[in-house]
């Protein structure tokens, strides 16, 4: 007599699995994203835990609980003193932003015989010579009507503090239990995918080392660097403009609109021989750093084409927000891993079509 159940019985019980797997989803949904931010710090810092975890002699939870604190100081520590920085910083640049609009200096003769460009610029600083608090009276009435962008922008930045200490917490369990996690989540998906799901997540966990590494760190170098730049150049607020660069350097090929605009800015200002040097130092120093490490970190992946990371990193922010830097890439990749191993195990005369 077989002990292999009726059809109906199968059906069911994956009808029940799938409505069980839809109630978690629906749950967890709130908390994807300090899940996913958590399991990429844990990912990124586990050779950390890992050394932690001998020095407290194999004691878990000990070492769990120091290697969270020091992702928290890691994390908090710098972000609040970048807050204070910019808080600072903000204070300034608006006196500074006024004094240009009330008297906008001379443009260099150089620009101002530029074909269309000088003339167009000639006219706007007529303009706000003409009427320089007219721009002042707009950006006023444009922030009253955007008042509830505004305040809505306010909301997502305590939400977004409170989704960071969330997933600090997440992290702490994520350190103590994580070789258990990954041996059940390893035993699961060998049932469901076979035995190749050891080469699935190897190819997920090289991407999101290559992603962490090859992004976000190289995007960090980037923008500290360039805040130098602007910091010797004599810009105002070159901490927030060192920010603004790290945010476009997550997007390949887009540091030169940071650092390009900030020698503009100069230039304007009257900084001939400034605004040359920010241009230099983005070129020379800011931009090369990217053509440096991202490729030595991204080529850690084998072969997994860099335009696959590259849609991943794109589709995965527009899909999912900053998370998606990661996530996107580690999709991809395991696509690529599965599609991988099926092309591998074509038949021969199939592939050569007879």
């Amino acid at each position: 007599m077989s002990d292999t159940p009726p059809p109906y019985q199968r059906l069911t019980s994956w009808i029940a699995l799938a409505s069980l797997s839809a109630l978690v989803a629906l749950v967890m949904a709130p908390f994807l994203a300090p899940l996913a931010w958590a399991g990429v710090i844990a990912y990124a810092s586990w050779p950390l835990m890992e050394r932690l975890r001998w020095r407290c002699a194999r004691h878990d939870t000990l070492a769990a609980g120091l290697a969270t604190a020091l992702a928290g100081l890691t994390l908090v520590a710098p972000l609040s003193w970048l807050i204070w920085l910019a808080q600072d910083e903000i204070g300034r640049l608006y006196p500074a932003i006024r004094s240009f609009v009330a008297a906008p200096p001379e443009l260099p003769a150089w620009l101002a015989g530029v074909p269309w460009l000088g003339d167009w610029l000639g006219h706007q600083r007529m303009a706000l010579l003409a009427d320089p608090q007219g721009v002042i009276v707009a950006a006023k009435t444009w922030f009253t009507d955007h008042a509830v962008e505004v305040a809505l922008f306010a909301g997502g930045l305590g939400r977004n503090i409170a989704k960071l200490a969330l997933a600090l917490m997440i992290l702490f369990f994520f350190y103590r239990d994580g070789v258990r996690m990954v041996s059940e989540l390893r035993h699961v998906l060998v049932r469901f995918l076979g035995p190749r799901t050891h080469a699935y997540l190897v190819a997920a966990g090289t991407t999101t080392r290559a992603v962490v590494y090859g992004f976000l760190l190289t995007a960090i170098v980037q923008g500290t660097l360039a805040g130098l730049g602007y910091w010797v150049a004599g810009l105002g607020s070159p901490v927030i403009l060192g920010l603004i660069t790290t945010l476009f350097a997550l997007i390949p090929f887009a540091t030169p609109i940071a650092w390009g605009s900030a020698g503009a800015w100069l230039l304007l200002q009257g900084e001939t021989g400034a605004a040359i040097g920010v241009w230099l130092w983005g070129a020379t120093v800011v931009s090369q750093i990217d053509n440096v490490l991202r490729p030595m970190f991204i080529s850690s992946i084998g072969d997994i084409p860099f335009l696959l990371v590259l849609f991943g990193v794109f589709g995965g922010i527009l899909a999912f927000g900053l998370v998606g830097l990661f996530a996107g890439p580690v999709v991809l990749a395991v696509a690529w891993a599965v599609w991988r191993e099926w092309a591998a195990h074509l038949d021969p005369a199939q592939g050569s079509g007879s």
